[in-house]
């Protein structure tokens, strides 16, 4: 994750009707200058303006990580009554613990008319519970018996015409294809993602390889036929998973790009594109939206912590992360204040989610997977440790 330096704000005085509109271009401008300058400051966020719109409203979420009790206080906060006839998606990583988890989505079901939720990784580790699980497998199944108690859906539905469907994924190492970053020594991702020793998978499933991506998208077949329904009747189409999608397939050849995390140059662990996608998870989403994406398409991901708003070949994706207390305090995503973030409403996809760091960057610098030279900030940090 990179470093976040003192927040920049949006505000300008207002003196003529179109104020608000010139502001924030005038603001958003010198942001994209300060970004091509290698400055690390992030403005703040603002809510979507149709967060009061009537009408169904669909908001997302992810990577509550509600084991922190600062995160645990955000959810017991969110409105009891403002939200009770909206629908929130939450794209994983709701908490470690099964307590925490049971909590977490009471919590949301209560103040949600519909909660649909796809497992992150954090969700299925077997640590500081005793002998509840045996394996990840086993939390994995009691997770999703959990949320059917609870009403919360983790199979498609359709609500006023809107298709939302949830796709169950996870990494490979095989997902990056970026050229390797020498120049420093960093830990070995057995070291350095604790998935590895806090997931217990059986013998013939391994974070090392792609039989766990093969494993949880084969989850998805079940649900084909409504699918399938929803291509048919539904003219827009949510679809989202925890972990992130390439975004990028060139069907001819099979040539992959990674588009929806910075390049490893700039990010303080190089190894990080090893375990947050899954070129399966691609497939999914566009035998869903069409190979060419359309403007009634949209993907919601989590896992990496970055915010993110994006159109990329078609599908917009979209990121929205509490993600983890410090995190929020240095302002590294605007803030908590924006969030859970209107995706949809009175029948339409919301306006772009602005600003976000990494994203905004990209949309006026394109990506040099081929430059191995450390970020300013990255050389530091490896220079002082």
């Amino acid at each position: 994750m990179v470093v976040s330096i003192a927040p920049y704000c949006l505000s300008f005085s207002q003196q003529t009707c179109n104020s608000n509109y010139i502001s924030k271009h005038i603001a958003l401008s010198k942001y994209r200058r300060d970004i091509r300058r290698g400055c690390l400051r992030r403005p703040q966020i603002l809510p979507s303006t149709l967060g009061d719109a009537v009408g169904l409203r669909v908001f997302v979420l992810s990577d509550l990580h509600t084991d922190y009790t600062e995160n645990m206080e955000w959810v017991k906060c969110l409105p009891t009554v403002r939200y009770k006839n909206d629908v929130l998606i939450v794209a994983g990583d709701v908490a470690e613990t099964y307590k925490n988890f049971i909590v977490t989505m009471s919590l949301l079901k209560d103040r949600f008319e519909h909660v649909l939720y796809v497992p992150g990784n954090h969700d299925l580790w077997c640590r500081h519970e005793g002998e509840i699980y045996l394996d990840s497998h086993q939390k994995l199944k009691k997770l999703l018996d959990t949320c059917r108690g609870l009403g919360v859906q983790t199979s498609p539905m359709v609500l006023d015409g809107l298709g939302i469907i949830p796709l169950f994924s996870w990494y490979h190492e095989s997902f990056d294809r970026e050229e390797e970053i020498t120049s420093i020594h960093v830990l070995p991702l057995e070291m350095a993602c604790k998935d590895f020793k806090a997931c217990k998978w059986s013998k013939e499933l391994s974070n090392g390889d792609i039989s766990l991506a093969l494993y949880f998208d084969a989850m998805n077949e079940k649900n084909q036929s409504v699918i399938k329904e929803i291509q048919n009747t539904c003219n827009q189409i949510i679809t989202f998973s925890h972990f992130v999608p390439r975004s990028y397939m060139l069907l001819i050849g099979f040539q992959f790009r990674q588009e929806l995390c910075p390049e490893k140059r700039m990010l303080f662990y190089p190894k990080l594109p090893k375990i947050i996608g899954s070129d399966c998870l691609e497939f999914r989403i566009r035998s869903i939206h069409g190979v060419e994406g359309s403007p009634s398409a949209c993907h919601v991901f989590g896992h990496t912590h970055f915010c993110w708003d994006s159109v990329l070949h078609g599908i917009r994706y979209v990121q929205a992360p509490l993600a983890y207390p410090r995190e929020r305090k240095r302002r590294m995503n605007g803030g908590d204040k924006w969030l859970p973030f209107c995706i949809y409403s009175h029948g339409k996809f919301s306006d772009r989610l602005s600003p976000c760091y990494w994203s905004d960057y990209y949309s006026t610098n394109p990506r040099t997977p081929h430059n191995t030279q450390l970020a300013p900030w990255v050389a530091r940090f490896y220079n002082q440790t």
